[in-house]
């Protein structure tokens, strides 16, 4: 016998807009007792300030929720790809030296 959470579907409506996407290469993480804010940054070389691109607010329940959902997708990418390095400045944007802004957890 099939649950009730089985039968549901849910219609997502996805913008051409927003299917674009936005790309982005920091996040700052914020939390209270009740939600979890995810402000999600584009930094670019050799300008002094950098822009929130998209900022996320949802409940811990669902924070938790999506660290699963992105701890079992790198799992599935490093077993398609290969490993993701975590070694500091080995990829990737680097901040300049001189760099006094946050610096994100994520």
């Amino acid at each position: 016998m099939a649950n009730q959470q089985d039968e549901t579907q849910i219609n997502v409506e996805l913008t051409e807009e927003m299917a674009e996407g936005e790309y982005v290469n920091l996040a700052m993480i914020a939390h209270s007792q009740s939600e979890f804010v995810i402000d999600f940054i584009k930094m670019m070389p050799g300008l002094p300030k950098a822009r929130v691109k998209s900022r996320v607010i949802m409940t811990p329940d669902h924070a938790y929720r999506l660290l699963n959902a992105l701890k079992d997708n790198i799992a599935k990418y490093e077993d398609a790809y290969g490993s993701i390095s975590d070694e500091k400045g080995a990829i990737g944007f680097q901040f300049p030296t001189n760099y006094s802004g946050p610096v994100g957890e994520a």
